[in-house]
């Protein structure tokens, strides 16, 4: 039997979860021609943009955020984007130059503008860390506050070996591949990911690997670098790096964490998050 006070307390919990999970949309903006694919949820009047890694989108990259940070940062909207060319941001076709980083940051910028947002904060993975450092460095104005996590400024040799590695999507586990088989299909799927394989070799032959090594000492915004200790997808080395050139910037680990921490450990992430943000962190 279930006393009365804890069926009280089960049903509030369930009408919170319910609220949140019924204030989820996903739409699409016209932004310079292009429709940018993007769910929202929350209705605070702050925004936070999340922005995925390589080839990833909205769904793939940030369900639980998604779902779960709304009842955590009340005042708060989240916003997570397909960038273009990603996800159902399609059409154009995904373009990897050497400028893909500091387009895709021009992009984020317009796309949050012409939701109305004269400034928000960011959360960054991977390749949206990159984007974000570039994005917080340009438009110190337009960015409240940063988090990133399994971000370099550039890439080293050793990860170069390392996603050539990972070319072939077959030796991929299933895990891994069915959302974006899904998402693009197996073929441009496996299409993609080779593009983006490319793109990291070209930088590396053409800029000594460099992404944004110039943007990340101007960065002035409130700053949360997380990290997956044992993250196989980013050398050691850019850690020490980043924090040493980002001043003020705090910190936080996950010892056990590898390159997803905010799904693997995404109620820790959350509320990593969620104090950085209300400033209790």
């Amino acid at each position: 039997m279930i006393r009365p006070r804890l069926f009280q307390s089960v049903k509030s919990a369930l009408g919170v979860i319910k609220r949140f999970a019924s204030n989820i949309s996903e739409q699409k903006v016209n932004v310079g021609g292009i429709d940018i694919n993007y769910v929202k949820s929350g209705d605070g009047p702050n925004g936070i943009l999340l922005m995925p890694g390589a080839i990833g989108s909205a769904w793939t990259d940030f369900k639980p955020q998604i779902e779960k940070l709304p009842s955590l940062l009340p005042d708060y909207t989240i916003i997570a984007w397909d960038p273009p060319g990603y996800g159902k941001s399609i059409p154009p076709r995904r373009q990897f130059g050497l400028d893909f980083f500091q387009k895709d940051a021009e992009w984020a910028k317009d796309f949050m503008q012409a939701l109305g947002y004269s400034s928000f904060s960011i959360l960054g993975w991977s390749d949206g860390g990159i984007t974000s450092m570039i994005m917080a460095a340009k438009h110190r104005r337009l960015v409240d506050n940063m988090i990133i996590w399994g971000a370099g400024a550039y890439i080293n040799e050793k990860e170069i070996k390392l996603i050539e590695g990972m070319r072939d999507v077959s030796t991929w586990s299933q895990r891994m591949r069915e959302p974006l088989e899904k998402l693009y299909g197996p073929e441009r799927f496996a299409e993609i990911w080779s593009e983006w394989i490319d793109a990291m070799l070209e930088f590396f032959k053409q800029r000594n690997g460099n992404f944004c090594r110039e943007d990340i000492e101007k960065i002035v915004v409130p700053t949360l670098i997380l990290h997956g200790v044992k993250d196989p997808m980013i050398a050691e080395e850019h850690i020490p790096y980043i924090r040493k050139r980002i001043l003020g910037c705090r910190y936080y680990s996950f010892p056990e964490g590898k390159h997803n921490i905010h799904l693997k450990y995404s109620d820790e992430f959350n509320n990593v998050v969620a104090n950085f943000l209300l400033q209790k962190y």
